[in-house]
């Protein structure tokens, strides 16, 4: 198994360049073909008054600056493919539906893997919302960059955040080309708890020996959360084994939850120590 198709959502002048690092790094590595891809979203003026009316001049200043990132951000993408001699192609979208427009979903469903940038909640990067669009609507792993400075070399540890969930298996399996570039792999579970099929004390095993059967070594361990969010325990646990690539599932819960309550999830997706692979 490998990847032979990786979709890079470029969502920013300021991120083009990590992004397509990272993107072009994994296609050299695969042999994939790399798709870049950019939502343009239109202007759109909200008028509150019936006698108000918008300046024509300054709507089209602003749908200018949005062709001019565009253009910026293109010109970044095909430079580094060229240089790097990786078969790639452009795709640019514009509507107002941003990330969960139909041509972006179905570029990512398209593709072996999807490459992004972390949401970024106070900046000009993808929100919450556009992050989850890919996550619920692409049905592809997301390999989600972090602002940290890690990447975007094979990874030597990674660490596997599992839970017992079809998420969580799904996420480990969707990542299977990059555990065996690994030299090592451990599986960490957080707040274990009896199952009718196996104790706590042995969550993780079934999964490691079926990684074995891959020709992958790992190693598997446990904490609680001890009144501490488990998002902090797993960032602890990858700063304290310099794992360089994070797997895990996402959105265990229902859509509606994450949206009103938020999760490990959403907390993950904004406290990145390194990439992660998420997969639903």
């Amino acid at each position: 198994m490998t990847y032979r198709t990786i979709t890079a959502v470029l969502s920013t002048e300021e991120d083009a360049a990590k992004v397509s690092q990272h993107a072009l790094a994994l296609a050299e590595r695969h042999g994939a073909h790399l798709i870049g891809v950019h939502a343009e979203t239109p202007i759109v003026v909200t008028i509150a008054a019936p006698m108000e009316f918008p300046d024509p001049n300054a709507i089209m200043e602003q749908q200018a600056q949005a062709h001019s990132v565009s253009r910026a951000i293109e010109r970044t993408f095909r430079t580094m493919a060229q240089r790097a001699g990786v078969s790639h192609e452009w795709r640019l979208f514009t509507g107002s539906a941003g990330y969960s427009a139909s041509g972006v979903i179905d570029s990512a469903r398209g593709s072996d893997l999807v490459v992004a940038v972390q949401l970024d909640p106070a900046g000009e990067g993808p929100s919450r919302a556009d992050i989850e669009d890919l996550l619920y609507e692409s049905g592809r792993p997301l390999y989600l960059i972090s602002d940290a400075v890690a990447g975007p070399e094979a990874p030597e540890r990674v660490l596997i955040a599992w839970n017992g969930t079809r998420e969580s298996a799904r996420a480990v399996f969707d990542a299977l080309p990059l555990l065996q570039e690994a030299k090592e792999i451990e599986i960490f579970t957080v707040d274990s708890r009896d199952s009718a099929s196996q104790h706590a004390a042995f969550s993780g095993t079934e999964i490691a020996a079926t990684l074995s059967r891959h020709g992958l070594r790992t190693t598997v361990n446990s904490a609680t959360s001890g009144g501490d969010t488990v998002a902090h325990v797993i960032n602890r646990r990858v700063s304290a084994t310099g794992a360089n690539l994070l797997v895990m599932g996402a959105f265990s819960h229902s859509w509606l939850r994450h949206r009103l309550f938020g999760g490990v999830t959403s907390a993950m997706m904004k406290d990145l120590r390194v990439p992660a692979i998420m997969s639903r």
